[in-house]
């Protein structure tokens, strides 16, 4: 009943304060938004979608460890004015955020069709010392608005953590990847299930790369990282 009247009832554009129906941008910003993510710029990983320099096939990072995963589609880059979505859901803990954040992901999956029809989306799990910080999971908020829209199937708890892990905003790269090696851990069987893991923002793939290895030992045939938001790369 909640998310029927988050729908409906009216509220500020997240972006610039106009008036809409329900938790959505408005139409301005989500026109403008699109128009960004679709424009012609640097090509792009096709693994992990990161920026490349040019008639570069795949980033450094995927070149020197290939992710588990098989792709990601991201819906914007993680800076302004977008990131400002990211930081409302995190931080300032509006709810209202995710169903604006699922379906601008929603529009990106529309405009690049995937090989498979439907995918099984399992969320990020969260930290338990996130949870008590946020009390929610922003990648689980987002992940229950996106099935909503795309009218896939949503699995919640089965990917779990082994063990709690640093705030990734306090490590580099190398640290990421080696704190998150192992980490999770699956309970279900994914057998023959194409996975699309979600997630709120992708930095250096170390998080996706675990969770999607857990998902394969699991029996899952694929994982798809569908992301909000995708940290661009270092100046």
């Amino acid at each position: 009943m909640g998310r029927w009247l988050l729908a409906r009832v009216p509220c500020d554009c997240p972006l610039c304060g106009a008036r809409v129906g329900g938790a959505r941008l408005c139409e301005g910003c989500e026109v403008d938004l699109a128009a960004a993510s679709q424009a012609p710029r640097e090509p792009r990983c096709p693994r992990c979608a990161v920026r490349l320099s040019p008639d570069a096939p795949y980033c450094a990072s995927c070149l020197a460890r290939p992710p588990a995963f098989a792709r990601t589609v991201a819906a914007f880059d993680y800076e302004a004015p977008a990131d400002t979505l990211i930081r409302q859901l995190k931080t300032q803990l509006r709810l209202s955020a995710a169903p604006v954040l699922a379906r601008l992901l929603a529009h990106a999956v529309w405009s690049e069709p995937l090989p498979q029809a439907r995918l099984l989306l399992v969320p990020v799990p969260a930290s338990r010392a996130s949870l008590r910080r946020r009390g929610l999971n922003p990648a689980a908020e987002i992940a229950r608005s996106l099935a909503a829209l795309l009218d896939w199937p949503l699995l919640r708890g089965a990917l779990r953590r082994r063990r709690e892990t640093p705030r990734q905003t306090t490590l580099g790269r190398r640290a990421r990847q080696q704190g998150a090696q192992g980490v999770f851990h699956c309970r279900a069987d994914l057998s023959g299930r194409h996975v699309g893991l979600v997630d709120d923002v992708m930095t250096t793939a170390s998080t996706a790369d675990a969770a999607a290895r857990a998902l394969l030992a699991a029996g899952a045939a694929s994982v798809t990282v569908l992301v909000a938001a995708r940290t661009p790369p270092a100046a």
